[in-house]
């Protein structure tokens, strides 16, 4: 008898299953395990789906085809990447499309001041958008999310190299994406990628990586 555990089966990436009612609950659930500046947010919000309606459903929209998921084989993802190659568009469907549904269903919905569903609906009502000068040079955006298990070993760095693969066939001549302060496991993980400050926010950096050029070609 082999007394030693095997090992844990690799981590694979593959294209997300958008069409898929069970992965897509499944990636609503990491985006609020990650929604705390990177940390677990269960239990912070009455509607556990807010994050989610927020920072991920919209991408699996309106971009499905630049969304992947990590996952070991035969097992619900443990993280994913969502992109965006044209942000200013973006946006503009989801001022058409998205937001006004997602107000009209959490209208007149009481919250809590102060609160995390506060927070989100602040959001839902006057959604953030791109500085056009960002938008303009670096027009892709990108979100990534990994529960702690996929956390470590170069698993984000091969998500995001995955998505900005993409993004060069395409021909798109940068990415940019924003980060909390408070996070700064995040903010050290996208310098080392080659990302640099482009604005600063009082709570979050802008920040941008050129797809072209010999720095490009080289991340």
């Amino acid at each position: 008898m082999n007394d030693h555990p095997r090992p844990a089966a690799e981590f694979g990436i593959r294209a997300a299953r958008t069409d898929d009612a069970a992965e897509t609950d499944r990636l609503h659930d990491i985006c609020l395990r990650t929604a705390a500046s990177g940390k677990d947010a269960t239990g912070s919000f009455e509607d556990p789906r807010l994050p989610g309606d927020i920072f991920l459903a919209p991408h699996l929209r309106y971009a499905p085809d630049l969304a992947w998921v990590l996952a070991r084989p035969g097992r619900p993802a443990s993280g994913y990447v969502l992109g965006v190659a044209d942000t200013a568009s973006f946006e503009q469907t989801l001022e058409r499309e998205w937001w006004p549904a997602l107000r009209a269903r959490h209208s007149g919905k009481p919250v809590r001041e102060g609160s995390a569903d506060a927070f989100a609906r602040k959001w839902i009502d006057r959604p953030p958008t791109a500085p056009a000068e960002v938008a303009a040079a670096y027009p892709a955006h990108l979100h990534i999310d990994l529960l702690p298990e996929a956390q470590g070993g170069g698993h984000g760095s091969r998500l995001i190299h995955t998505l900005l693969g993409a993004l060069r066939t395409r021909g798109v001549r940068g990415v940019h994406l924003g980060v909390g302060k408070a996070n700064a496991g995040a903010v050290g993980f996208y310098r080392h990628l080659g990302f640099e400050q482009l604005v600063e926010e009082p709570s979050a950096f802008i920040l941008g990586l050129s797809l072209e050029g010999p720095d490009g070609d080289r991340i």
